[in-house]
């Protein structure tokens, strides 16, 4: 089964953070509130991939791409 992160949502997808890939962006990410067991949702993608925003925990977040492949999601 393929693993799929934030990065692979569509826009007004929401999903469940499951964990992290990358163990020295969880601190960060952890930091930002995306806590594992916490619904995420892609609210924008800028044209060129950078930055994505998110929704978590009921405040909007803007990251990179590469923080977004970063964190593990389920449906």
């Amino acid at each position: 089964m393929i693993e799929r992160t934030v990065a692979d949502l569509k826009k007004g997808e929401t999903a469940v953070i499951k964990g992290f890939r990358n163990a020295s962006l969880s601190l960060r990410l952890l930091e930002m509130g995306c806590l594992p067991g916490s619904e995420i949702t892609l609210d924008f993608l800028a044209p060129l991939g950078c930055p994505v925003g998110v929704r978590v925990l009921g405040y909007k977040l803007s990251m990179r791409k590469s923080e977004a492949d970063s964190i593990l999601i389920e449906q």
